[in-house]
């Protein structure tokens, strides 16, 4: 049997690493930041895509490879005014979004291992807290009042969006997401990119292959 043309190196239980097109790949599962992650990509970013038949080239622009692979079937606006705002709100959502998720994140390791009472927690995330509300706080505002993120058609926008904040609404710091955002998730639950792609995300409970303890405002393998 041939092997898919392409491997996602990624995290086990993200869920950053769906598929919206249902496109074939196979995955290596590691842990934010080891070895493996620096083999493919400079800076250590997952997940990253690295396609075989160009001689081993690594691309972490996973999007750009899967709009030529399957153009026919990507969720892209076309009125160039809303389709440039749309590429812009998907540079929020990585460049802001993606990193101020994971300065919280680390209390799913703090409560998994019973190493701080929840108070302490929730001292100790408050700064990246408030940090991830103020993002989303700015990022509702480019967003509209119903439908998807541009209205009435799905686009990159609400796919780059959503797996931040379903991972957020996993943990108890999700009590941060508006009204509006919650109905928006609901709507985003219902795809069925999404509903296949549920499985062993963090959403559901999956956890990392190495536990995680919280240092401060650092996480830490052991």
């Amino acid at each position: 049997m041939t092997p898919p043309p392409f491997t996602v190196i990624g995290t086990p239980f993200s869920t950053f690493t769906r598929t919206y097109k249902g496109i074939t790949f196979s995955q290596v599962r590691v842990v934010p930041y080891p070895d493996t992650a620096y083999e493919h990509q400079p800076f250590g970013f997952l997940p990253t895509l690295v396609i075989h038949e160009l001689n081993g080239q690594k691309v972490d622009l996973i999007l750009r490879e899967s709009q030529a692979i399957a153009s026919d079937q990507s969720p892209t606006l076309t009125i160039a005014v809303v389709a440039e705002q749309m590429w812009e709100f998907v540079s929020f959502v990585g460049a802001y979004g993606f990193p101020a998720l994971e300065k919280v994140k680390p209390r799913v390791a703090a409560t998994n291992q019973a190493t701080l009472s929840d108070a302490e927690i929730c001292r100790t995330i408050a700064p990246a807290v408030a940090q991830l509300r103020a993002f989303l706080d700015k990022i509702e505002t480019h967003m509209s009042p119903e439908g998807y993120v541009f209205g009435e058609k799905l686009s990159w926008a609400d796919l780059f969006l959503y797996p931040l904040l379903v991972d957020l609404r996993a943990i108890p710091e999700g009590e941060i997401l508006s009204p509006w955002l919650v109905g928006w998730m609901d709507k985003m639950d219902q795809l069925d990119a999404v509903e296949k792609t549920r499985a062993d995300t963090l959403s559901v409970g999956a956890r990392p292959l190495s536990s995680l303890v919280l240092l401060g405002n650092t996480v830490t393998s052991v």
